[in-house]
């Protein structure tokens, strides 16, 4: 990474919304506390996060729940890129589609995409690849998030 003259304003956002948040959460915390932005624009947020034996089940693979916290996280993710919204909304609906495993030491790769962010509610798509030879590679699994955002929208000055 560069200077953060290089990131674009909604990866700055991103950054400081997981830096400012993540110790309130406990359940983010204690899962998801060694995610790595690596990029944000409108509505698109990808992350890195390394594998540790928090994210296991007791199989050795990464647990369905892991899985499906990072849906309801790269949802909220996205909805805030879209408009550098501090707040989200609430959850209304989260579909995970699980595809295939991933073992501690492996690291994935999140993108999340907002895909209709309304006045009332919010649409987004969460894709989790196994990051294999630094690039994406397979995918382990895909999620749907539907958020509540009326009143988290950006406050106009005035």
């Amino acid at each position: 990474m560069g200077s953060d003259d290089s990131k674009s304003p909604e990866h700055s956002h991103i950054e400081k919304l997981v830096e400012k948040k993540m110790p309130g959460s406990p359940i983010y915390a204690f899962l998801l506390s060694s995610i790595r932005i690596t990029s944000a624009t409108k509505g698109h947020v990808i992350a890195r996060l390394p594998l540790g034996e928090n994210q296991m089940n007791s199989n050795g693979s990464l647990h369905g729940a892991v899985s499906a916290a990072i849906v309801d996280w790269a949802g909220g993710m996205a909805i805030s890129s879209f408009d550098l919204r501090e707040k989200s909304g609430v959850s209304v609906d989260i579909h995970v589609t699980y595809q295939s495993g991933a073992k501690l030491g492996e690291e994935l790769e999140i993108e999340g995409l907002a895909e209709r962010v309304g006045g009332s509610l919010a649409f987004t798509k969460i894709n989790i690849y196994k990051v294999e030879g630094d690039q994406r590679g397979k995918v382990v699994a895909t999620g749907t998030h539907t958020k509540y955002v009326k009143g988290s929208e950006p406050q106009k000055a005035g």
